[in-house]
Parts: C-alpha cells; structure tokens; sequence
C-alpha cells in the first residue's frame, strides 16, 4: 500500500528474484536509500547510496537509461516501497522495491560489502548494538575480545550471563562449586528441570551455547577461595560478583584491588538488591572502603 492506501502493483521483487536479476543483467542496480549508520554496517555490492529525500534531484546519479533495472532497498522494505513508486512516476520504468529490505537480503546469504573489520555473520547478530552511538563497531569489537568473569551461577548470574552472551562477550569464565536442585528453579533461569543434579558451570555453559554458540565459555568448577582467586582473575578483563556470601564477596574485592580488575557487586534478598562498580586504583573507592569489615552473620544470613 501506498501513504494514500492505494494497492501498489508490481512495485516488489523478491530476494530470489533480484539475486537471479544480479546475476544474469549486468545494468541492474541496487539502490540503498538507508542512513549511513546502517550502510556502515554492510550493503549489497554495487550498491549506490541515495538519501530518499533527494532522490527527485539526484536521478542523474543512478542512470541515464529510464529502463535499467533499479532495485530499491531499506532495512526491511516499508520506506523503499514508496521511493520505487517516486522512481516509477519519474520514469524508471522498471524500479521495484525489495521484499523485506537488507535484513531479508542477509537472511538468505546475499552478496554484501563491509567497510568495517566484522564478518557478515557478526554484523547481522550485532547490528541492532551497532546501531547504538554509545557501541558501534568500536564498541563491539572491544566486546568481542572482552574476558568477563561471573563466579557464581546462581539467580544474579541468571540475569547477566544471557546478556552478556547474546551482547557478543567473547568470553565468559564461570565460577561455581555447586549443583542444580529443584529449588533454583523458581529463579535460576539459566538451569532448567533437565540440569537438575548437573554441575551449574556446565548447565550455564549449555545455556550459553543456545544463546550464542560464537562466545566461549570456561567453566571453573570449583569453590572461589584465597589460595586460587589471584590465578583465576588474573586471566580476565573484570569480574562480576554474582555469589550469595559476603566471605565471597569480601575475597573478591581484595583479589580484584590486587589484580587492579574491576569489581562489579551485586546482591539480592527476596525483593531488595544492591550493585556497584568498583575499581580503586583507577576512580574510587573499593568494597572495604565503604564497608572496613563484614556485618555480624546474623545481619547478613545470604
């Protein structure tokens, strides 16, 4: 439909069908009419870039031959619709909009371009980030290479490892001792009634693989104490604190002070919680610095 409500004929093709029309008619052309934020992040090859606000006054551009085939594209077909309708009134007899845009094109493996350093595969999982001004491609590489440490596999864990997983971490060390029970159900979203009795590291490390298989997972099976918890930060980028003891939580600052790693802290009861990011030698304070010393027990039962 047109912005009138008129049915538009003949004004689509199909994925299959330009790609044959690429292949087979060396004057078809594709026309990218999106932002350049969204080409940055890949375009079919040959494309030329027309913003559709001044497609009237650049026509000189695409092709001095009104029957060259031209085949318009956006991200998924609305806004091409209409520019194909204003190429045909122009007299591009044979301008016809893309069926589903670029996301239909990657969809099926089409020949694209990248001016970034991302495969097209990475650039189809993570463009919706890109598309952040605050990620972009820096930003993403930087996650891609990123190390983060979970120790803990718990509820806390629950709610950041899916995250941080289908964000594009590369890499996520998970730290935990313990085994799946019926009990963790209600909340620990990353086990499910299959795990029950399952290492939680590797019942985490499936989940994760469902999530997103390219991020690598390496379980740590194993209860965190002082004697091991410089060798396994020491391999990381920063940890996260999902654990459910302050003991814990109190050795994970101080190994984190030591390694110069930030420490990010979290902490729930029933429906309170808590978190903060530390990393003194850099800004701030540390865990200790707020709190000297470890609340009595019975303040502080989990």
């Amino acid at each position: 439909m047109n912005e009138y409500g008129t049915a538009i004929v003949g004004l689509e093709i199909s994925v299959e069908e330009a790609r044959d029309l690429f292949a087979h008619d060396d004057r078809a052309i594709p026309i990218d009419i999106r932002g350049s934020r969204e080409i940055y992040l890949g375009y079919i090859r040959g494309a030329r870039f027309v913003h559709p606000g001044l497609i009237e006054g650049e026509s000189d551009k695409l092709s001095g031959d009104r029957n060259v085939p031209l085949i318009v594209y956006c991200a998924n077909g609305d806004r091409s619709l209409l520019v194909a309708e204003r190429l045909r009134k122009m007299g591009f007899i044979n301008a016809r909009s893309l069926t589903g845009g670029y996301d239909a094109w990657l969809s099926v493996g089409g020949d694209v371009v990248s001016d970034g350093r991302l495969s097209v595969h990475q650039l189809k999982r993570y463009s919706r980030n890109m598309l952040l001004k605050e990620i972009g491609e820096e930003g993403q590489l930087k996650l891609l290479n990123a190390k983060v440490l979970i120790v803990g596999a718990g509820g806390l864990a629950s709610s950041a490892v899916p995250y941080l997983a289908a964000a594009g971490v590369g890499t996520l060390g998970i730290v935990d001792f313990d085994r799946v029970d019926f009990s963790n159900l209600n909340r620990q979203i990353i086990h499910g009634t299959g795990d029950v009795s399952s290492l939680k590291v590797d019942s985490a490390k499936e989940a994760v693989a469902q999530i997103n298989p390219d991020v690598k997972v390496i379980p740590y099976a194993m209860r965190l104490i002082p004697e091991n918890a410089l060798e396994i930060i020491n391999g990381f980028d920063m940890v996260m604190d999902a654990t459910d003891n302050l003991e814990t939580k109190f050795l994970l600052n101080d190994a984190c002070y030591f390694a110069d790693k930030p420490y990010v802290f979290g902490g729930a009861i029933q429906f309170h919680g808590q978190a903060g990011v530390f990393w003194p030698k850099k800004e701030g304070p540390c865990l200790r610095c707020l709190f000297p010393e470890p609340p009595p027990r019975h303040l502080a039962p989990t």
